[in-house]
């Protein structure tokens, strides 16, 4: 019999925000490289603010599909701790994955830039041009993205060490097109 799995449309929105959060973290880091005043960074730096707008509301769908649609509980021979280290998790995941472009959103709004929504949509700022809750905002997205970023390599882990350790059913009932792991 096959174990539970998550809804087609969780697996979707699963794998596209962690594809987008991929490039989002390299693009980020991409941009570190590059200094103020160049022309390619403003180009890019729009680039990696409207891709975090669409990541912001992937998101907030993420969230309201895992609210109407409970995710499959984890098999009994998960240990009690790790299926409450998983709950915690998962909140985390989900609370700095929300955080992360939000305060990049503030921070752009508190700029004189505001957003050119890929490049093409100019998006005033709602916010006076103040820098230090430019810079407050900023720095906090920057320390999110660290944080977010050890989240999912410890998602990343517990998803591999359950399969290394034989509870391969976790793993399967997040792959699309899978069956359980036999």
């Amino acid at each position: 019999m096959d174990a539970p799995r998550y809804t087609r449309v969780a697996m979707a929105l699963h794998w596209l925000v962690a594809l987008c959060l991929i490039g989002q973290f390299v693009l980020g880091w991409y941009l570190e490289g590059i200094p103020r005043g160049v022309p390619d960074r403003s180009y890019f730096v729009n680039i990696h603010k409207s891709t975090g707008m669409l990541i912001g509301l992937l998101i907030l769908l993420r969230i309201g599909w895992r609210l109407a649609h409970r995710p499959p509980v984890l098999p009994a021979s998960v240990p009690d701790w790790q299926q409450k280290a998983a709950s915690v998790i998962h909140f985390l995941l989900y609370f700095f994955m929300l955080m992360l472009p939000l305060t990049g959103y503030i921070a752009s709004n508190f700029s004189k830039w505001g957003v050119k929504f890929f490049n093409t949509i100019e998006m005033p700022p709602w916010g006076m041009e103040d820098k230090a809750i430019y810079a407050f905002f900023n720095q906090l997205h920057g320390l999110i993205s660290w944080i977010l970023l050890g989240l999912i390599i410890l998602h990343v882990l517990a998803a591999v060490s359950h399969f290394v350790s034989g509870h391969r059913d976790v793993i399967y009932r997040m792959l699309p097109g899978s069956s359980s792991g036999r």
